[in-house]
């Protein structure tokens, strides 16, 4: 069963639920994945700083945290996302905010498929990655 939630601990409400929806289970699908359980969480700095600091020790400002409950084919997770950051990453980049939060919510999905961004080698295959599905949202 499939279900991808969306939810907010600050006052952004993602519209076009539908259509984020359908594009993210298209980049599970494409991934030769299942869909599980999937909740985006909007939130400020401080929430995600919290988060950051409780569960992964590091002391630093972000734009995404992902916790990867995917079992087998089956991918699962919780995805949180820090709306300022992803409002300044949009101004420092000179893109739209609905392009880098789209980036960001699909850099979230690649991670929950085993995708990994420490190295260089990983941090380029995760940007092809990006770009390629973002050209597919609708």
């Amino acid at each position: 069963m499939e279900h991808i939630n969306y939810f907010s601990e600050t006052d952004f409400k993602l519209s076009n639920t539908g259509e984020y929806t359908n594009w993210i289970l298209n980049v599970i699908s494409d991934e030769g994945h299942n869909p599980g359980e999937i909740s985006y969480v909007f939130c400020d700095d401080n929430y995600l700083h919290k988060m950051n600091v409780e569960y992964l020790d590091h002391d630093t400002l972000t734009d995404i945290i992902t916790f990867d409950y995917t079992s087998g084919n089956i991918v699962s997770g919780d995805v949180f996302i820090s709306i300022e950051r992803v409002k300044e990453n949009a101004a420092q980049f000179e893109v739209s905010f609905e392009k880098e939060l789209s980036r960001v919510m699909v850099h979230g999905v690649l991670h929950l498929l085993g995708y990994k961004d420490k190295t260089e080698a990983e941090k380029a295959e995760m940007r092809n990655k990006e770009d390629f599905y973002l050209s597919l949202q609708p």
